[in-house]
């Protein structure tokens, strides 16, 4: 037996492995959706002392910034940077000022036409990606109100306002809650939407209890409605779901509170370390000023006029002067603290650049586009997110609009495009300049299609390739009457009348450019100037221009 196997022999005699006891862990959330969610809109609201108010009433703070008290005497000034509030607005910018309309293909296009202009819908989707990115999720609700207009109300509900009934994970029905305050006493009105229906339920009071609709004067003429099972009149819209609350979506803020927390306090610690760092002035108490209405000796300010008492010096030769020290101030230091916690804060989400942050002037074009990644992939989510719930909006907004007035639903809507622009591309200028190359392997109908994309028509695009053929020198001319690239001898023979210009004007099954053409003229024109013999110019153009001899003869047959 070798050495090894009676080494594994022996531990495979003694080594025993048990299995591990199975424990089990109870650990309580911090807070529920609905808590999360308030968090979440106090960060994007950016109120200091609001901030402070919510963590100060939180039972477990975990020693947050804006958690602790400051110990009587030695208070800071406590500054919220505003970081949270300008990544959501910068975001929702983006995705809105791109946005390029949603176009309905079916006898509905005009009325979606008709409720997009009436309902704003540019507003209404940077509304929408706003309180989706805060609070993570939200629905769009198409509402019938004769009152209001004869059109299809578009409306949006932020996540929190919102509740989702899933079947097999399928969204099934979605519960739009509405606060009302009548007589002092709240009232909730729960819309439940669902495919084919729309329910009404009234509760009373923080316990909740179900009363008629009669009961509040906002709610008295609200009744359940029926329609067609095929659609409902609402539809939900989030970027990623949550992986803390299932069945929600995930706001940008999950998992970032405690960097913008840290952003904070550093922010703040900051300006605290420049205020202590202003020069301190030592004054003799004789020298110390004087309020000139009382005559009594001025206290110190810590802010603009911080100084200590000393007592006056009376030694021999002495002499009571000011003196004045300047602290050391570590502000690389500080900065270098700001931007790691500032990097942290914004990771994953969008890049500095986009908020105006860090941008180097000698970055060339290719430089600062790297930079935009982030806020691309970021981008990118919400376009994808704004696709899929625009798209339904528009064909529950045109069937609910058909339903009310008693019309079929069928062939109202055939299909929905949400068409959306470019952002952080090439400038138009560098477009220009590298599709204008002849060497880039593109053709002309593609150059044109990736320089304008979706802000123009297929018609003008179209007008726009022939254009630059026309240009270009690219003619194409009309098919001839029989085979071949240039007219036969039957073709010859009517344009012997012609002047010396009609010889020259073949018509061709294929495309010759401008620079061929020219070419193909002044052969003919050496020929009948005896520059070079017939044969000598029916050589060359077969040669150069790949022209069949028996056509290139016929062509210089007038000659």
């Amino acid at each position: 037996m070798k050495a090894g196997d009676f080494i594994r022999n022996k531990l495979r005699s003694f080594l025993r492995l048990e299995p591990a006891d199975r424990l089990a862990f109870s650990v309580k959330e911090e807070l529920d959706f609905a808590g999360t969610a308030y968090m979440h809109k106090l960060w994007y609201r950016g109120s200091a002392s609001e901030l402070s108010q919510f963590y100060r009433e939180m039972p477990d703070g975990g020693g947050r910034f804006w958690h602790c008290s400051a110990t009587s005497g030695l208070e800071i000034r406590r500054v919220h940077t505003g970081i949270p509030k300008i990544m959501v607005n910068k975001l929702a910018g983006i995705a809105a000022g791109d946005f390029n309309g949603v176009t309905v293909s079916g006898s509905g296009a005009h009325i979606w036409e008709e409720i997009a202009r009436e309902n704003n819908i540019r507003a209404l989707i940077q509304q929408a990606v706003t309180d989706m990115l805060v609070v993570g999720d939200g629905a769009f609700k198409v509402s019938l109100d004769p009152e209001v207009s004869e059109l299809p109300v578009l409306e949006w509900y932020s996540g929190d306002q919102v509740e989702f009934v899933r079947r097999r994970g399928r969204i099934r029905e979605i519960v739009f809650s509405t606060p009302y305050f009548e007589g002092g006493v709240p009232f909730v009105l729960e819309e439940h939407y669902g495919f084919g229906y729309v329910r009404y339920e009234l509760f009373r009071g923080t316990e909740r209890r179900q009363v008629p609709l009669g009961s509040l004067k906002a709610t008295e003429r609200l009744t359940d409605v029926a329609f067609d099972d095929s659609f409902m009149m609402a539809c939900a819209m989030m970027t990623h779901p949550s992986e803390q609350f299932r069945g929600r979506g995930q706001s940008i803020f999950d998992g970032k509170t405690d960097a913008f927390d840290a952003l904070d306090e550093t922010y703040s610690q900051w300006l605290q370390a420049q205020r202590q760092s202003r020069p301190t002035t030592y004054m003799p108490d004789r020298l110390i000023p004087r309020d000139p209405n009382s005559g009594r000796l001025m206290k110190p300010n810590s802010f603009d006029n911080r100084f200590v008492t000393l007592n006056s010096n009376v030694a021999e030769g002495a002499q009571d002067k000011v003196t004045v020290e300047q602290p050391v101030f570590p502000a690389e230091a500080y900065n270098s603290t700001y931007i790691t916690a500032l990097d942290l804060a914004l990771q994953g989400v969008i890049s500095p650049s986009t908020l105006g942050i860090d941008v180097k002037k000698l970055d060339n074009a290719e430089a600062q586009r790297e930079k935009e990644k982030t806020t691309l992939y970021t981008r990118a989510d919400i376009i994808e997110a704004l696709t899929g719930a625009l798209g339904e909006l528009a064909k529950s907004a045109v069937r609910a609009y058909l339903t009310g007035a008693g019309q079929p639903l069928a062939g109202a809507v055939d299909s929905v495009e949400v068409k959306f622009g470019g952002y952080a591309n090439p400038s138009f200028e560098a477009q220009i300049e590298t599709l204008s190359n002849p060497n880039a392997p593109m053709s002309i109908e593609a150059k044109v299609e990736e320089l304008w994309g979706d802000s123009k028509d297929d018609v003008w695009k179209q007008d726009e390739v022939a254009r630059i053929k026309e240009q270009s020198g690219v003619a194409e001319l009309d098919e001839p009457s029989f085979g071949g690239g240039f007219p036969g001898p039957a073709q010859a023979d009517e344009s012997a009348g012609a002047d010396d210009g009609a010889a020259v004007a073949p018509a061709v099954t294929s495309t010759l450019n401008g620079a061929q053409i020219g070419s193909l003229m002044n052969m003919i024109a050496m020929v009948k100037a005896g520059t070079i013999t017939r044969n000598e110019g029916i050589a060359i153009v077969t040669s150069t221009l790949g022209i069949d001899r028996a056509v290139a003869e016929t062509y210089f047959e007038q000659v």
